[in-house]
């Protein structure tokens, strides 16, 4: 068969950039090696993860803040199972969506592995054995990532497990030692710590979350503390031993002494990996570089082969569902013969613990290291109305802006619902807004968003006025 665009892999880059080829009148075609679309982000990433997320916070809730809110219950327990059922109809009915947007744009689905013949061919492996090939002078290539592994951290899927295996937990832990307190181990430590889990984190930086802005990370830290966690910073891993019934981590301080911590589960999060395995990039004339990613032009998203593009996680980048999705969308305009742009510096990152952690743009490191002059304002969730009515005073939010021209540059966000504020300030930036921009909009009041208002104020003139 013989398509106008082929995408390998239906995650959210891949399942977007063939609806977006599909709209602009392209013959497209989608090649995924699952029998379900969607990718990790929505079979075991971000809609599982926060499914779990969800029902987590509710439990912990009921346990802690309902008797002040005057809900008083008795005998409340969890029940992981019920958790894990109703995680799995989230995904399901995702997974039903995403086939419906297929059939409504008319994309033809090929269920399959598919690797490379040559540039413009593509070999679907079906699952019985067969297989066929489709061709197109336009390839996309949306394979995703995988959970990086080493060897002193064997994963065995039983005790030594990864964020696959922790959305699938039949009981919960005793002690979780998480290895990583980046995004995926603090919002799945934070998980089974609301249920009742002791959650070590164990950590190679000196911080959670070490590639956001510090402020959050150590706010962030503050939170999860109060679910009981403990924290080993600067701490490099040397071995993990599953001893059978428990398993047990080595690992060196700062000041190169060994640490031992045991538990019953010890869940792997030291980051992800470009997934090119079996795509035979050879024949196409690609190959990976030496962290397994595909290279493209950063004007097109093109690799050096013409015809053939790669976007979200098998390319340089924040690996996040929503950066692959606007390099879908890119890529399909730019084969379509239009001029589309993405604003790298401008896609938000968050990590959806609660509180939640939100931040786009410079962070206040990057800036200090590029010598950049500028000025910060923050607005701390405790003096909101909102925040005390709804019982969630944790966090802040911070704004930097240029010290000459007031324009904002970054904007850092820990509190309830900072997943959704971001977006204001994404809009901002977009347009170059300047922080006494934003201050001078009326906000409605009582909401969570007078604290971007605020911090604006504050960074303006230093003339917040609740604080």
């Amino acid at each position: 068969m013989q398509y106008d665009v082929i995408v390998i892999g239906s995650g959210p880059g891949g399942y977007v950039a063939a609806i977006r080829a599909a709209q602009l009148g392209m013959k497209t075609a989608i090649v995924e090696k699952y029998s379900v679309l969607g990718g990790t982000c929505l079979n075991v990433g971000c809609i599982p993860s926060k499914a779990l997320l969800d029902s987590s916070e509710h439990f912990y809730n009921a346990a802690h803040s309902f008797k002040e809110h005057g809900i008083e219950i008795s005998d409340l327990k969890v029940n992981l199972e019920q958790m894990i059922t109703r995680k799995r109809g989230v995904v399901e009915k995702m997974n039903n969506g995403i086939s419906f947007l297929m059939k409504k744009n008319k994309i033809t689905v090929y269920n399959g592995f598919g690797s490379f013949v040559n540039k413009n061919t593509v070999k679907v492996a079906k699952t019985d054995g067969s297989s066929e090939e489709i061709t197109s002078k336009n390839i996309i290539i949306a394979t995703g990532s995988k959970p990086t592994v080493l060897p002193s951290m064997p994963v065995d899927k039983k005790r030594v497990i990864t964020s696959t295996e922790a959305l699938n937990l039949t009981e919960i832990p005793k002690h979780l030692v998480v290895i990583g307190a980046g995004v995926i181990g603090a919002e799945l430590g934070s998980v089974y710590a609301r249920l009742g889990a002791k959650v070590s984190f164990v950590e190679f930086a000196d911080s959670m979350i070490p590639t956001m802005d510090k402020t959050m990370g150590k706010e962030l830290q503050k939170s999860i503390k109060k679910l009981g966690a403990e924290y080993y910073f600067s701490h490099k891993v040397t071995s993990v031993v599953n001893n059978g019934d428990d398993v047990t981590v080595t690992a060196k301080n700062a000041k190169d002494e060994d640490v031992t911590i045991t538990g019953d589960y010890v869940l792997v999060c030291i980051g992800r990996r470009p997934y090119t395995d079996g795509l035979n990039l050879e024949a196409a004339g690609l190959a990976a570089d030496q962290r397994g990613r595909v290279e493209v032009d950063e004007h097109t998203l093109q690799t050096k082969v013409e015809g053939i593009y790669a976007i979200g996680d098998v390319i340089r980048g924040a690996m996040l569902a929503h950066k692959a999705e606007e390099e879908g969308v890119f890529v399909a305009e730019t084969i379509a013969g239009q001029k589309p742009h993405v604003n790298y510096l401008l896609i938000p990152g968050v990590v959806y613990t609660w509180p939640e952690v939100a931040s786009v743009g410079y962070t206040e490191e990057e800036l200090k290291t590029s010598g950049r002059a500028y000025k910060s304002g923050s607005f701390p969730f405790k003096a909101l109305g909102r925040a005390t009515a709804s019982m969630d005073t944790d966090g802040l939010v911070k704004v930097l802006a240029d010290k000459a021209t007031d324009e904002i540059l970054g904007v850092h966000i820990i509190g309830a619902r900072a997943a959704d504020m971001i977006a204001e300030a994404v809009v901002a930036m977009e347009y170059r807004a300047s922080a006494e921009d934003v201050a001078r909009m009326s906000h409605a009041h009582p909401t969570y968003t007078e604290a971007m208002k605020e911090a604006c104020l504050a960074a303006t003139e230093n003339r917040a006025i609740h604080a």
